[in-house]
């Protein structure tokens, strides 16, 4: 069940992002600034999901892309407007609580 959670949500495996962030992705955090400011990844930037669309010239496009929030919702809605406009390394890192074992 929740592997199948994990496709939905556009979310790879441990591995998988571990590596990803060693070659340098940008990490992307879509929460609020208010949530970010709570606590956040060390060299994420937060563009939150309602400015994404205009803030995109702040990302590269040849670079991986890792989106993540409070519960991964909002971060699989970025992964889809971001691939939508040419990205084509863009991965769900669900929430950010996950990620912060690969925190830099």
């Amino acid at each position: 069940m929740f592997g199948v959670i994990k496709k939905l949500l556009g979310i790879g495996s441990k591995s998988d992002l571990s590596e990803i962030i060693a070659n340098g992705a940008q990490i992307i955090d879509v929460r609020t600034p208010g949530e970010y400011s709570s606590g956040h990844l060390k060299g994420s930037v937060n563009i939150p999901l309602d400015t994404l669309s205009s803030r995109l010239s702040k990302l590269k496009k040849d670079q991986a892309v890792i989106t993540c929030c409070a519960s991964g919702m909002r971060s699989q809605a970025a992964k889809n407007i971001l691939i939508s406009v040419g990205f084509s390394h863009v991965y769900n890192g669900g929430s950010w609580h996950n990620l912060r074992k690969y925190d830099k």
